[in-house]
C-alpha cells in the first residue's frame, strides 16, 4: 500500500509542480523562434489577404469547429 501511494504523491506533485516539463528533445532556441513566427505569422496572414478570403476562412474554420461539437 505504501508504494501505490508514494506513487500517488509522485503523480500529484508531477501534476502541480512549477518546474518546466522534463526535455523532449527539442532545441529550446528553436522553438522559440517558432513561437516567435507563430504569434505574428496569422496577422501577417490575414493582412495578406482580400476580406473575402478572410471570410471565407472564417466560415471553414467556424465549419470545423461546429462539426467537432455533434460528436
Amino acid at each position: 500500500m505504501a508504494d501505490l501511494n508514494k506513487l500517488a504523491r509522485r503523480i500529484v506533485d508531477d501534476a502541480t509542480s512549477d518546474e518546466p516539463p522534463a526535455d523532449d528533445g527539442k532545441d529550446p532556441a528553436a522553438v522559440a523562434l517558432g513561437r516567435k513566427g507563430g504569434k505574428k505569422g496569422g496577422k501577417a496572414r490575414a493582412e495578406r489577404m482580400s476580406a473575402e478570403e478572410r471570410s471565407e476562412v472564417a466560415k471553414k474554420a467556424a465549419r470545423a469547429r461546429w462539426d467537432n461539437k455533434s460528436r
